[in-house]
């Protein structure tokens, strides 16, 4: 069974350090028996960053929030989705189940944060009003958003235990990159205004199934796999996670020159 202590100290060996701005994602089954539960992993981490430090993940929104008009649903799903989805309240709504349990732990604790968007991330610490101090709209992964600050912020990117093509940082690398041909999709999001439930038109790169034609699948998983291979990355052990981490500027520099050389631009 792991202690919050030994977590902390795993965290140090791996290279976290005092004042980080760390974007976490994780399996708490690939941790192991946590004394405490899944909530110790990542007090763990902010014993780690200390108050001056921040620690940023990708809670997202739950099922269908963000489906309609996307082409995933039969017409008698979308329909029943338009009939009875609640407007999407960035306050209370759970994480995506995809996005693992841990995120879910870490929005509902004390003195966690959400911005108010369906493209939702939760943070704790010293620099969560840089963070979100505002979201775009449309392309909310991409200029102006949390992620363009956190690589501002020289950001890290911690993947404990978990499958490394869900970097969602690589979101960014894709909404910004200057290829030709990219895949943008628009959609609709339940939302309240003025006391009404509308459908609020939005619009990113495909998120789901390529930002480009040339994109291979599991595409996260190689960038950040020829990234670490480039850097001599080995990373190390959380408890029984394998992890690493990896600067998001480098890592950004290192994907915008693969999309670009896959797009052949």
């Amino acid at each position: 069974m792991h202690s919050r202590e030994r977590l902390a100290s795993d965290f140090r060996a791996l290279g976290v350090a005092t004042g980080d701005v760390v974007m976490l994602h994780a399996s708490v089954r690939a941790v192991g028996e946590v004394a405490g539960g899944p909530d110790t992993i990542h007090l763990a981490l902010k014993d780690a960053l200390t108050d001056a430090g921040t620690l940023l993940m990708y809670a997202s929104c739950p099922r269908y929030v963000d489906e309609v008009g996307r082409g995933n649903l039969t017409a008698d799903e979308e329909a029943e989705v338009l009939e009875k989805l609640p407007p999407f309240d960035a306050a209370t709504a759970r994480s995506a189940r995809e996005n693992g349990t841990l995120v879910e732990f870490l929005r509902t604790y004390p003195g966690s944060r959400v911005n108010p968007h369906p493209a939702r991330f939760v943070a704790w610490g010293k620099e969560v009003d840089f963070l979100f101090r505002e979201q775009p709209w449309d392309l909310a992964f991409g200029r102006g958003s949390a992620l363009e600050r956190f690589v501002e912020l020289n950001g890290r990117i911690l993947m404990l235990g978990c499958d490394h093509d869900t970097a969602t940082f690589l979101h960014y690398a894709e909404h910004i990159v200057d290829i030709p041909d990219k895949r943008i999709v628009r959609f609709k999001v339940p939302v309240l205004e003025n006391g009404t439930r509308v459908w609020r038109e939005m619009s990113e790169v495909d998120t789901s199934n390529g930002a480009h034609p040339s994109f291979p699948p599991d595409f996260f998983a190689q960038l950040m796999d020829g990234y670490c291979a480039r850097t001599s990355n080995r990373g190390g052990r959380v408890g029984d996670a394998d992890c690493v981490l990896v600067d998001a500027r480098g890592l950004l520099d290192y994907a915008l020159g693969e999309m670009r050389r896959l797009a052949r631009v």
